[in-house]
Parts: C-alpha cells; structure tokens; sequence
C-alpha cells in the first residue's frame, strides 16, 4: 500500500479511535451496575450489565493500545510504513474485533439489517437508554473503521508471509 494511503489510514484511525475512547470513557466513568439496573431485580439484568460493562472495558483497552501506538508512529519525524501497518492491524484485530466480537455476547450485529438503515445491533437483554446508546453509538465508528480496515483483516498477512518467503 503507498505511503501516503497508510498515512492518511493511520490519521483518520487515530481520530476515530480517539472519538470512541471519549465516549467510552465518559459512559464507564457515569455508569455502574446499580446504576444501569435500576431497579430492576432479575437475576439477568445484573448479569446483562456486569458483561456489558466487562465488554466496554476491554474495548476502551484495546482502542486505548492501539491509539497510543498509532499515535508514536504519526509523531516520527520519518513515517515508518511498515509499523504503521501492522498498528492498523492491530487495530482491526483487536479493537475492532473486540467490538464485533465481545467476549460476554450482550449484543451482536445482526448481518441483516446492516444495509437497510436500521440498527444492526441486537442486544441480547433490553438495556436501559444509556447503555443502548452508548454501543449504537461507537458502533458507527467501529464499523467505519472495519470497511476501512477490511485490507488488514487477512492481505496484510498475506502479503507479509509473501515476503518472508522471498
């Protein structure tokens, strides 16, 4: 990929990532388990919200990490290509996959309705107002980040063992 495409990614990364931190940050600092609960009593509201919260914790990490990384990388006086695909691999890999993919499954992405407009996220419990918003919201950056990414899910490796054999 030319240097100026893995630049651009790498800056228009680092911003989206930093975008969905905020967010995440601002929501668990607000939010708590009781909080989300809200009165109410079943066993499974806990449950749902412990997760959840489990959920965004890992991917405020994940986002953190590789934010941070691409971060050193746009900060050299010299842009190292190289470190700055495998941050925008690591980026897809860890901080996109770990919202498509959380570990406590209390929402996923319904594939069919992701291209008709509507919410593609299907919460496994109904969850309180700010925990609903909270996920459709970053899930519009994590999702803008996969299409954009989508060249590191599985041809940056490739093309890496290409070379290794060479």
């Amino acid at each position: 990929m030319p240097v100026a495409n893995v630049k651009g990614l790498s800056e228009t990364t680092h911003a989206k990532l930093k975008e969905a931190i905020v967010q995440l940050e601002s929501f668990l600092n607000e939010y708590a388990v009781p909080q989300l609960v809200n009165g109410d009593t079943s066993e499974g509201a806990a449950l749902f919200y412990k997760g959840l919260l489990a959920d965004l914790r890992h991917l405020l990490v994940y986002s953190e990490t590789v934010y941070e990384k691409i971060g050193i990388v746009l900060r050299r006086p010299n842009f190292d290509t190289e470190s700055a695909e495998r941050s925008l691999y690591e980026a897809y890999h860890q901080a996109v996959a770990a919202f498509f993919y959380p570990k406590n499954e209390c929402y996923s992405e319904d594939g069919r309705y992701a291209y008709t407009g509507q919410d593609a996220i299907r919460f496994r419990f109904v969850p309180t107002r700010p925990a609903r918003e909270i996920v459709l919201s970053v899930s519009k950056v994590y999702e803008e980040l996969r299409d954009e990414l989508a060249y590191y899910e599985n041809d940056y490796m490739t093309q890496r063992r290409m070379q290794g054999q060479k």
